[in-house]
C-alpha cells in the first residue's frame, strides 16, 4: 500500500557522500539513502531520492516539499530551496537534542563546530575547509599508508594498549610519522588510535565545547570510538543522534516542512 501522506525531502550533498532523508507530518524519518557523491551530484541525489521514497513506501507526488544543503546544493534538481550547511546540522540536531548544545559534525571534506543557545538560535560556528587535516579524508588517506580497510580502523583503535600520539596536524607529515612508526616497529592499533587522537585534538582547537556536546557526521557514525576518546577527554557524555550521518538532511527536510506550512 503506498503512502500518500505529505512528505518532506531533505538532500544533503557533500564532497564525499550525498544523503536524503524524508520525513513525514509527525517529523518521523521515514526513509532515507546515503551513497558515494562521485561526479555527478545531480544524478547520484536523485538516486538517493528513490531509494529513500522506496523504503518510505511512497511516489515522488507524495513529496510536498524538498530542500537542498551541503556543498553540492545546486545541483539538486528536485529540491524546490536551499539553506546553509550550519543551518540545516544545526537544526536536525536541536530537533533530537533541544537544549543548549555544541555541535562538533566530522564529513568526508571538513569538520564543523556549531553552538546553538537553548531557543536553537546559532551562537557562533567555525568550520575547516583549508586542510584535509581532522576529516574523513584524513582517515582515508591513514587507512591507505597502513595499508588497513577504512571500516577496519574504528576496532584497530579500541584494541590500543599504548597510543602512539603524531606530532603534525598536516597530512603529508602525518602519513611520513605514520611510516616511521611502523620503520620502529609500532603496533598497528596503537599508530590508528594516535591517528584518532590527531582527529579530536585538530577538532579541540577549533573552538571551545558547551557542557552538552553533540557529534555528528559519517566519520563518527562509523568510528564509534571516536566518540568513546572525546568522551574520555573531555570529561563528560557526549550525544549522538541515532543516524549521525544524516542530520544535514534531517535539518532540511525540517526546513522544507517549516516552507511548507507557511505556504498554507
Amino acid at each position: 500500500m503506498l503512502n500518500t501522506a505529505p512528505l518532506y525531502v531533505g538532500a544533503d550533498v557533500g564532497a564525499s557522500r550525498t544523503k536524503v532523508a524524508i520525513l513525514d507530518a509527525s517529523k518521523t524519518l521515514v526513509g532515507y539513502a546515503v551513497l558515494k557523491s562521485g561526479t555527478d551530484f545531480t544524478a547520484t541525489a536523485r538516486q538517493c531520492l528513490m531509494q529513500s521514497l522506496q523504503m518510505a513506501g511512497a511516489l515522488e507526488s507524495a513529496v510536498a516539499n524538498a530542500v537542498s544543503t551541503g556543498y553540492g546544493r545546486h545541483n539538486v534538481d528536485f529540491a524546490r530551496d536551499s539553506r546553509t550547511e550550519i543551518g540545516c546540522h544545526g537544526g536536525g540536531c536541536y530537533h533530537y537534542f533541544p537544549v543548549a548544545i555544541s555541535i562538533i559534525d566530522i564529513g568526508g571534506q571538513d569538520n564543523k563546530v556549531i553552538k546553538l543557545d537553548e531557543a536553537g538560535r546559532r551562537i557562533s560556528f567555525k568550520m575547516n575547509r583549508k586542510c584535509a587535516a581532522g576529516t574523513g579524508a584524513f582517515l582515508e588517506e591513514m587507512s591507505a599508508r597502513l595499508d588497513i580497510p577504512l571500516e577496519g580502523m574504528n576496532d584497530l583503535a579500541a584494541q590500543s594498549t599504548d597510543m602512539v600520539k603524531l606530532g603534525s596536524f598536516c597530512t603529508v607529515f602525518s602519513a611520513t610519522e605514520v611510516l616511521e612508526n611502523i620503520r620502529h616497529g609500532k603496533k598497528i592499533e596503537d599508530i590508528v588510535k594516535g591517528v584518532f587522537f590527531s582527529v579530536i585534538r585538530r577538532v579541540l582547537e577549533m573552538d571551545s565545547l558547551s557542557q552538552n556536546v553533540v557529534m555528528t557526521g559519517g566519520v563518527v557514525a562509523h568510528n564509534p570510538h571516536l566518540v568513546q576518546m572525546m568522551e574520555e577527554l573531555i570529561g563528560r557524555p557526549i550525544r549522538v543522534p541515532e543516524k549521525p550521518q544524516l542530520t544535514g538532511a534531517i535539518g532540511a527536510a525540517l526546513y522544507a516542512m517549516n516552507a511548507a506550512d507557511e505556504r498554507d
